[in-house]
């Protein structure tokens, strides 16, 4: 009988024991099922934005190729202007400010002084951004971001040039995130804007119109 009561305290730990054994086994249980089910969730977002990418055939990568070189070449101008121009401090004026802006447009301007409408967006690549965003630009999205350019526009036309800032005084629309997805990628000193339906490729920092192509919204 003793022994039997020397036996029961530790009957008792081995249950208690049992219990914190079974509860870290569930534990451990729920967070596999977790984790199996974050990544099954993980592939089934993959697989969705995978079957969101448009198809490009091997003419129209040439293409998007060709457009990322003039662009990058664009970029390399402009760098070389920028490095060239006044240098500001945190002290600056706002008059100093505006020169050093003025004198890098000019700068852009000169070293680009044959530019025309065209030389980035080529026909090849027009044609491509057109069936692109007519293909995707499609529902309550085509609506809303027709809706919102029709809005901005005027009576008066938005006079449009290459190498020439786009006035400051006039609205443009930001593409949405969707779409710019599937155009072809900018570096960060470069950005596409719409005008009525005109694209734009503009300068980052000085708004400066890079080149354009017209009727590209559907």
């Amino acid at each position: 009988m003793a022994l039997c009561l020397q036996f029961y305290p530790t009957m008792k730990q081995l249950s208690s024991l049992s219990a914190a054994a079974t509860t870290v086994c569930v534990a451990a249980c729920l967070m596999t099922t977790l984790a199996t089910t974050v990544s099954a969730q993980k592939k089934v977002v993959e697989q969705i934005v995978q079957a969101e990418q448009p198809v490009i055939s091997p003419a129209d990568k040439e293409t998007i190729k060709a457009f990322d070189e003039r662009v990058k070449q664009y970029v390399k101008v402009r760098n070389d202007v920028k490095n060239k121009s006044p240098k500001l401090s945190k002290d600056s004026t706002p008059e100093q400010i505006q020169a050093a802006e003025n004198a890098f447009v000019e700068g852009v301007r000169v070293a680009r002084v044959n530019a025309r409408s065209g030389d980035l967006f080529t026909s090849d690549i027009a044609q491509y951004i057109r069936t692109t965003l007519k293909r995707e630009f499609t529902g309550t999205e085509k609506k809303e971001i027709k809706k919102v350019i029709l809005d901005k526009e005027t009576d008066t036309p938005v006079p449009l040039k290459v190498n020439y800032p786009y006035p400051d005084a006039k609205e443009f629309v930001e593409m949405p995130a969707t779409l710019l997805l599937k155009l072809p990628q900018l570096p960060k000193q470069v950005k596409y804007r719409y005008v009525g339906r005109t694209l734009m490729l503009l300068d980052t920092d000085s708004n400066l119109i890079i080149d354009y192509m017209t009727n590209a919204l559907p």
